[in-house]
């Protein structure tokens, strides 16, 4: 039987797949580069929400099994990687 963290990662991320192709559809339906624009820049927001989500249910699924400087360091790394991607 799976775990419910890893079922739950999974799950998040075929979720976050679908609205990814989802969202290629729509670019080609609308066929102009301004409003596939948009429709690009309301996918900035699902990127890091899903890598923060799938990053917590992982750390809460091993929390018991790491100290928690190593879950600092996570936390410091994951903070680093969305500085970097959302920085402007």
């Amino acid at each position: 039987m799976m775990d419910k963290f890893v079922t739950s990662m999974a799950s998040l991320r075929i979720i976050s797949g679908c609205i990814e192709i989802l969202a290629a559809i729509i670019m080609l339906r609308l066929g102009q580069v301004d409003k596939a624009l948009v429709v690009n820049s309301m996918l900035a927001f699902v990127g890091p929400l899903v890598l923060i989500t799938t990053t917590t249910i992982g750390l809460m699924g091993i929390a018991d099994k790491l100290s928690w400087d190593k879950i600092v360091w996570i936390g410091c790394g994951v903070f680093c990687l969305l500085f970097g991607i959302l920085k402007k």
